[in-house]
């Protein structure tokens, strides 16, 4: 598009025909009080009023942040009048608030409290009664408070976007009018998959995940043994809970944290991502050479599969049957590690600290048991890490670097660190794959043809040693309904298909930090076309330091198998490391 000119206060400026009122006035070095900062850009409905400006012309006060900039438009915010409204618009959003801001797991990321802030809101401007609240803590991975909600529609939006789904909408009308799954059911009792991208993008603490510290809390006073794995995509994030610039990695600050919380063993679920690709490769090989059912799909992702599950209960038999990385690591936990030091599984207690908030769900699967026992008892995300770490008082910028503990699962390789992004389980399947099919490494270890973090739909067609194997991989479920589309109307042409549920992978995970500009300092303006990919650098970045960089050569997943599975997808293996899926209904009965 072109340039316009346009005066703020009086100032002329030129920007880019096609901006907002909120968007041009950034550019030219105003921040109007906003809830719609930073969104994901689902935040479309200018239904807040806390962006109000005067327009000379316009009828009233309009919506910064959804009216367009025309040609010669004059824009005054710092106006009397617009001071006032969109302080009197904060004020309305505070009156039906529930202000408990201690007790708030957003407390310090509340973008409601910022504009408060910003424009001088006082508290009880407007006093009357509160909206009916709405509460549910039924589902493991998510809890919905609407005393908290200001109906500002980015969850609702957030949720078509990513994954083509509504599972959050209105319900009822004027003062009554709440957010939840349809009827008010719990997000249990929807066909929702839990991934936490609406928690995300909500601006107050309407939307959480929900927390398992407690349950880590009465492990330790039980006197459980209690061992921790940290999944990859948190190294790459857990640095900017502590002030940290987007895409620095802090491996080693998290590991002497993790120890400094009491944790018997700290482990990296990288090992497990290695042990996956060792199963996952075998049986692609397996179905590829056998006739067996094609495409596979990869099974790391729990959104992934609660989506699959609700939606497309027909092609399950096209997942593939690998419990994720740190399922499988839990499980191997609880059975070779018990058994070298000679500890009842009983007594151990194993925590997941994952960028993601549908793991909460995942370990609570009764395909994924072993012997009656969870593989995981407890996941986290990377957000509860960063309040353990800091109700403890750890200074986590003055701790040391420390190193993953080394007995029976200490090596991973880079293939492994590179799952938490979109691409990087195929990428980590292929390098064992060559080898497989070639009996040699590939020289340029990197599949460049599917390596991208945007959303979307990237697809290669690789030829190895003769061996022609079409690719494909999907985030977000919007994204992912197309090539499932294409399999059920029998139109695929793909040997094997990642998909990720969260746009981007985990790096983009639902119980990852927030990312919100107007929390960031004035040189981070771009992050958000890029903190993505910042956070992607920081896992290829460590893969390439990587000595080992194929799942198949690290040392401790040879010696597993050689002194306890056996071999790749052998009775053991399955026994251990694998699961199976039901097609579920998407309104159960309540």
């Amino acid at each position: 598009m072109g340039m316009i000119n346009i005066k703020i206060e009086g100032i002329p400026y030129e920007v880019e025909a096609g901006l907002t009122i909120l968007e041009a006035a950034k550019k030219c070095g105003y921040e109007i009080p906003s809830l719609c900062a930073f969104n994901h850009g689902e935040c479309n409905q200018g239904s807040c009023r806390v962006c109000l400006v005067e327009v000379t012309g316009a009828r009233g006060l309009v919506a910064s942040c959804v009216y367009p900039v025309s040609e010669g438009m004059e824009i005054k915010i710092s106006s009397p009048k617009a001071i006032e409204a969109r302080r009197d618009s904060v004020e309305l959003l505070l009156s039906n608030h529930n202000k408990n801001c201690q007790q708030c797991d957003k407390n310090g990321q509340c973008e409601l409290l910022h504009v408060a802030s910003l424009t001088g809101a006082r508290d009880d401007a407007f006093a009357g009664g509160h909206s009916e609240v709405h509460i549910d803590k039924i589902a493991p991975g998510l809890v919905r408070d609407t005393s908290k909600c200001i109906l500002c529609g980015r969850c609702v939006e957030r949720c078509k976007n990513a994954h083509g789904l509504g599972i959050l909408g209105f319900e009822n009308r004027g003062f009554e009018t709440f957010v939840a799954p349809a009827a008010d059911r719990s997000f249990n009792e929807s066909p929702c998959i839990q991934c936490g991208q609406c928690v995300n993008v909500c601006p107050t603490g309407a939307l959480m995940e929900n927390s398992e510290i407690g349950k880590i809390d009465r492990a330790f006073k039980e006197g459980k043994h209690v061992i921790v794995q940290a999944a990859p995509a948190v190294r790459a994030t857990l640095g900017e809970e502590f002030g940290y610039p987007i895409g620095t990695p802090v491996t080693g600050k998290m590991i002497a944290a993790l120890r400094r919380l009491g944790f018997e063993r700290v482990y990296d679920v990288n090992f497990g991502a290695d042990l996956t690709i060792m199963e996952e490769g075998t049986e692609l090989l397996g179905r590829i050479t056998n006739g067996g059912v094609l495409p596979m799909i990869t099974s790391c992702s729990p959104g992934w599969i609660n989506y699959a599950e609700y939606n497309y209960g027909d092609l399950l038999p096209h997942l593939s049957s690998c419990k994720s990385p740190h399922q499988m690591q839990g499980a191997v936990i609880k059975s070779y590690w018990a058994q070298q030091n000679n500890i009842n599984p009983e007594d151990i207690f194993v925590v997941s600290v994952m960028p993601c908030v549908a793991k909460k769900v995942e370990k609570e699967r009764e395909q994924l048991k072993v012997n009656g026992l969870n593989d995981v008892d407890a996941v986290i995300t990377t957000r509860e890490l960063a309040r353990m770490i800091k109700r403890s008082g750890i200074l986590f910028n003055r701790l040391p670097d420390e190193e993953w503990d080394q007995d029976i699962m200490g090596d991973y390789s880079g293939a492994a660190v590179i799952f938490g992004v979109t691409g990087g389980v195929m990428e980590a399947a292929l390098r064992t794959v060559y080898f497989k099919l070639t009996g040699k490494e590939k020289e340029d270890i990197v599949f460049t043809e599917v390596r991208g973090h945007e959303a979307g739909i990237r697809e290669a067609s690789l030829d190895i040693n003769g061996t022609t194997v079409n690719v494909a991989l999907a985030s977000g479920m919007r994204s992912a309904k197309v090539l499932l589309d294409e399999i059920r109307e029998g139109k695929s042409k793909y040997h094997f298909i990642e998909i990720m549920g969260c746009p981007g992978g985990c790096i983009n995970g639902g119980g990852q930090p927030y990312v919100r500009s107007c929390f960031l300092p004035d040189e981070d303006d771009d992050i958000m076309d890029t903190y993505k990919e910042k956070r992607a650098k920081a896992l290829y970045s460590e893969d390439e330091r990587q000595t080992i960089r194929q799942s198949h050569n690290n040392p401790q997943i040879k010696a597993l198998y050689e002194n306890f599975l056996g071999e790749p997808n052998s009775h053991k293996a399955h026994e251990l490391l694998h699961t199976t899926y039901a097609a579920r209904e998407r309104f159960p009965e309540v």
